[in-house]
């Protein structure tokens, strides 16, 4: 038979290499006692069971096969091991929540009140809270006023404005600035009824109108009606009126190049809704409208101006022995701030529904989308719950304020109130509201209408020694720069590190001297912060250093 092959090159293929001869050493000592593997000890004292051990070992390694037995061995090994073990003892494994899912603050003050009552080292913090100046510079208010005619108008501009007391301000505050820039006569702007406020107010049940039309009358016409010839064009309906949808934080030359050319046309153009339509970042024209709007003109209506000003004589006279200096604090902790933050206290089921049945109501179906995830846990360590009652006293407790404190405390009706002030009561019994300030017959005018309380809060909170700011938001900003123009350009506002305070109240081991000092660190940074210039995105409302203000002494800055 014949066998096919490749075609020969003519060269033949060179054989391997023999394998090298086993060392003589290995094969003439497989016997012997000095052996490589004999076993080391008298050969009578070694049993029959060690011998077959050696033996198998060294025939392992001799044919080098103890790789391939390893494993088995290993297993064999284990197999006898487990067989010793008893299952009947299963180890418990310990579940700790995770950080920030429960809400631990009343163990923490369960655990600091003995050694925070005993405290008796701190100083009259009040009146020593503010050291901090900027590089030895104060502030004063700038805002100046224009004089002379204004040219003719080139048409009227209505907004309207939504939200809540400071929500609706900004929107206010923001049309004076268009309508100025564009040269058009500003309607006084028509509040937007809310369904969460529930407020049917309007711009003159709030604001003194007068007083705010005659600050303006030189750089911007504001007029409370639409003219008869204007609205007969659109048959007295502004609903045929043309509406801009105005995207958030527009630019002000969006409102050049777009909504002048059709104010033109139409002479009467509609913005609806206006809040946050204007970008804080623009030119010093539109800045300076807005210091002049927000504050100058605007003011209380004289019945809102009168109760706020009696509430403030009231806690300057029951803080006199603190020299008229008093606290205010901003709690948000009403029952819809509750529910909104989908945080979770101590509650338990009542709260679980009650929550759910406000998210429900202010909300319909925004928290329970398909897919949606709401972690609690997360939500606090993050600092985005709203600081309970508790929280607050055990806060202001640490930055050195002693019981003997007069609190002013501005708040909507606080959710489950019984249980969740009695620890901020017992903490600061000199604690006070409007409620308690006033009489029902003083405050009935108020009582049924969101945005004039707020009002009231608003102008007992500017006039404080202190602000403290417990959650975000339109009124805690607002005040801070109102108090800034006040105050030499110092806001004069604690505004706590929530995320800090989250993990501080998470752990119910803390003693009073570490919480204290954390506490007062806190304290000291507000004071550094008081003084803050606007940045570009920041908003004039909060920081009015320097589009509103200038440097009080300028020869002695360096």
């Amino acid at each position: 038979m014949r066998i096919n092959r490749l075609p020969s090159s003519g060269h033949t293929t060179p054989s391997p290499p023999a394998s090298p001869r086993r060392s003589p050493r290995y094969r003439h000592g497989r016997g012997k006692p000095g052996g490589r593997f004999t076993p080391v000890g008298p050969p009578g004292r070694a049993n029959l069971a060690h011998r077959l051990a050696w033996l198998f070992l060294s025939v392992l390694l001799r044919r080098q096969g103890i790789f391939l037995f390893a494993p088995l061995i290993y297993i064999s090994g284990m197999l006898l091991y487990m067989g010793t073990v008893s299952f009947d003892v299963v180890p418990v494994i310990k579940h700790r929540p995770a950080p920030g899912s429960v809400y631990r603050s009343p163990q923490v003050y369960a655990k600091l009140k003995p050694e925070m009552d005993a405290d008796n080292s701190s100083s009259d913090a009040i009146s020593t809270i503010w050291k901090a100046s900027h590089k030895g510079v104060e502030w004063k208010p700038c805002v100046k006023r224009s004089s002379g005619e204004l040219p003719e108008s080139n048409g009227y501009i209505s907004v309207e404005a939504n939200g809540g007391l400071n929500q609706q301000r900004i929107s206010i505050c923001n049309a004076v600035a268009v309508a100025g820039y564009l040269n058009a006569t500003l309607v006084i702007p028509n509040f937007h009824y809310h369904s969460i406020w529930r407020d049917p107010s309007k711009f003159r049940d709030i604001y003194d109108e007068d007083y705010f039309t005659s600050v303006l009358q030189n750089d911007v016409r504001v007029v409370n009606k639409i003219p008869e010839y204007i609205m007969e064009r659109f048959d007295h309906n502004m609903s045929n009126v043309y509406n801009f949808r105005v995207k958030a934080w527009s630019p002000i030359q969006f409102y050049k190049d777009e909504v002048l050319p059709k104010l033109l046309e139409e002479r009467l153009i509609r913005i609806s809704p206006f809040a946050n339509r204007l970008s804080f970042d623009a030119p010093p024209a539109v800045q300076r409208l807005r210091c002049l709007a927000n504050y100058e003109a605007l003011t209380f209506s004289s019945p809102i101006l009168t109760m706020g000003e009696t509430l403030v004589a009231r806690m300057k006279e029951r803080s006199a022995n603190h020299g008229g200096k008093y606290i205010s604090v901003h709690l948000r902790f009403e029952e819809d701030m509750v529910a909104f933050s989908c945080c979770v206290f101590d509650g338990g089921e009542r709260e679980k529904e009650d929550m759910k049945e406000a998210r429900e109501r202010g909300w319909k179906g925004k928290f329970t989308k398909p897919g949606r995830v709401i972690r609690p846990g997360a939500i606090r360590i993050n600092g985005k719950c709203p600081l309970t009652p508790l929280e607050v006293g055990l806060m202001l407790r640490g930055m050195g304020f002693d019981k003997n404190t007069y609190i002013f405390l501005a708040s909507g009706k606080i959710y489950n109130a019984e249980k969740t002030m009695a620890p901020l009561l017992e903490m600061f019994p000199n604690l006070q509201t409007k409620e308690m300030l006033a009489s029902e017959e003083e405050l009935a005018p108020f009582k049924n209408f969101s945005s004039r309380m707020a009002a009231v809060d608003y102008t007992v909170c500017l006039h404080s020694e202190v602000f403290v700011t417990t959650q975000g938001g339109n009124f805690p900003h607002f005040l801070m720069g109102h108090r800034r123009y006040l105050y030499g350009g110092h806001s004069k506002t604690i505004r706590p590190d929530k995320r800090k305070l989250a993990l501080l109240f998470d752990n119910p081991n803390i003693g009073w001297r570490s919480f204290k000092r954390q506490m007062l660190s806190m304290r000291s940074h507000s004071d550094s912060k008081g003084y803050e210039l606007k940045r570009p995105s920041d908003s004039p409302y909060t920081f009015p250093c320097p589009d509103c203000m200038c440097r009080a002494n300028k020869s002695n800055a360096t």
